[in-house]
């Protein structure tokens, strides 16, 4: 398991978080098989830096979106603007999509980094990001 993302998939996500500070930032990724094509920011209807929560209209919405394009959800994206790096407690207690990639982006106090994590009621393991510049 794990993912493919294009150089300008990375940067609209980076830059949705950025844009989301001081909250965290969330957000769904629709593609085919471990490919990126698409991604789609929604609302944290929390308003939180340390949790998040879609805005569920959003969330419908953007579920649509992939099934209009015969896309699948591969991945579902957010932030710890204060960290850690890895997902918490709450995020593996409130993650509802078994095969479906996490990815947490992180900042470190110099830049941000995002890793991916295949998370599961007894906790989670890293998957593997590949980049793609082309």
């Amino acid at each position: 398991m794990g993912l493919k993302l294009s150089a300008s998939t990375l940067k609209e996500m980076k830059e949705h978080v950025i844009r989301s500070l001081p909250e965290e930032a969330c957000g769904l990724l629709g593609g085919r098989g471990d490919v990126v094509e698409t991604v789609l920011p929604v609302t944290n209807m929390l308003h939180s830096a340390t949790r998040f929560e879609m805005e569920p209209a959003e969330q419908l919405k953007a579920f649509l979106y992939l099934e209009e394009r015969q896309m699948d959800l591969v991945g579902i994206y957010h932030s710890h603007p204060k960290g850690p790096e890895v997902p918490s407690d709450t995020d593996i207690a409130h993650f509802y999509y078994p095969g479906v990639v996490s990815l947490i982006w992180s900042y470190n106090g110099v830049e941000w980094k995002v890793r991916a994590f295949d998370i599961c009621e007894k906790g989670y393991k890293e998957v593997l990001l590949v980049f793609e510049y082309a």
